[in-house]
């Protein structure tokens, strides 16, 4: 206990930061609509983020190197609420797209940080309990950040002004906290074809899970307000994904660790590909009903990236572990590029139903690969344990550590 809550100003930055960057996605949605933005220019907003994102996963750990954890952190914070505050000065989507990139430069920067600085404190006997209380305070922080755009006026300073009071009060714990700054670990090296090399379904798995994440939580608004949803039923709609997702972990890491992972894959597309087709045919007004099929989204679609983290990670060694985890985001960070812009052209040419027939097909893919790699090697004797991954940096592999370390494989796998 009394470790926890030395790391509770590591904490309450990160509970921080969710809100404010969490809350800009739907937001700057939201305001672009009330702009006149076109439905593109708000889909190259949500790519721009996670380009942004990639760039700040790979640049974090050097700039800490340089200059330390904290004055990183104070260099990525700042650029985050420049970013933030500059919105409705300058009303225009390319500008907009600049200022989503230092968002997600801040947000990416800043887990590596926490991230980095969590590794350097916890030791094997705490390490499953910190990183319990990390997944709960980082998808409580996700949900709550869903929330807060139903008290946020779309394109207005006030909204916008608020977000970056959150981002800048994440400097506050970070600065009075006493513990010592730890040494800085060097970077892992980003080898995205290790992920390939060791499985290659795996690293087609977190494209495919960027696909539904990233288009949802980014484009998910334009679908709430076509179908009829107002701004309060809006943050409900993407807080019940979340929120689906949270509860899916612990039965679907049960599924992944007695059974074979790849079925696990399978049977997750297949149920995933039914809730696309179900929100996507299904014409109603209810909003209940549109809740109750975004959890069900959620549910299904939401732990696919650590399904397939867990299944690389039953093919490497103890040795590659931290580079495999950072292969693994670099895929994740393309797909997550890519579909918020895609999944925005296909709304505007074809309406709200086009954004789950693009990520049901993305499953479709995923279930067809899946089924063609069960023939192309058998499951492996030893398997690691099944360990909910945050998308949130490249170090993220050296926190996790040695919860990944293999289990024996039981007699009934």
């Amino acid at each position: 206990m009394r470790l926890l809550i030395s790391f509770a100003a590591l904490f309450l930055s990160v509970i921080l930061l969710q809100l404010s960057s969490g809350g800009l996605g739907p937001l700057d949605a939201l305001s672009g609509l009330t702009l006149n933005f076109s439905k593109a220019q708000i889909g190259l907003l949500g790519s721009a983020h996670f380009f942004g994102f990639f760039i700040g996963c790979w640049w974090a750990p050097r700039l800490m190197g340089e200059v330390g954890h904290s004055r990183a952190f104070a260099a990525f914070t700042a650029t985050g609420a420049i970013g933030l505050l500059a919105h409705m000065i300058i009303v225009d989507p390319y500008a907009w797209a600049i200022m989503r990139i230092a968002s997600g430069l801040c947000i990416a920067g800043c887990y590596t940080v926490i991230e980095a600085w969590l590794q350097a404190r916890v030791t094997n006997d705490t390490r499953g309990r910190t990183m319990g209380t990390y997944r709960i305070v980082d998808m409580g922080g996700s949900l709550a950040a869903q929330l807060i755009i139903g008290v946020l006026e779309p394109a207005s300073y006030v909204s916008y002004n608020l977000l970056a009071i959150l981002c800048c009060a994440a400097l506050i714990p970070m600065t009075l906290t006493k513990m010592k700054q730890p040494d800085v670990v060097g970077a892992p090296r980003l080898r995205p074809m290790l992920a390939v090399a060791r499985s290659p379904l795996a690293a087609f798995g977190v494209v495919v899970a960027a696909l539904s994440s990233a288009s949802f939580r980014m484009v998910g608004p334009i679908y709430g307000q076509e179908v009829g949803l107002n701004i309060d039923q809006i943050a409900y709609f993407l807080a019940a994904f979340v929120l689906g997702g949270a509860l899916a972990q612990y039965p679907v890491g049960w599924l992944a660790d007695k059974y074979d992972r790849r079925w696990v894959l399978i049977w997750l597309s297949l149920a995933a590909i039914g809730s696309c087709l179900v929100t996507a045919l299904v014409e109603t007004t209810s909003p209940a009903l549109i809740m109750l099929m975004a959890g069900l989204f959620g549910l299904t679609t939401f732990p696919i990236f650590s399904v397939s983290a867990a299944h690389a990670h039953d093919f490497a060694s103890n040795q590659e572990r931290v580079e495999l985890s950072a292969a693994l985001m670099f895929f994740f960070a393309l797909g997550a590029i890519a579909a918020p812009y895609m999944a925005s052209m296909l709304i505007d040419q074809y309406g709200p139903p086009a954004l789950f027939f693009m990520i049901a097909i993305g499953h479709v893919a995923l279930v067809i690969f899946g089924l063609s790699r069960m023939r192309a090697r058998p499951t492996p004797a030893t398997r690691t344990p099944y360990v909910y991954a945050p998308r949130t940096s490249f170090v993220i592999g050296r926190l996790l550590g040695r919860t990944r370390n293999p289990t024996p494989k039981r007699k009934n796998d």
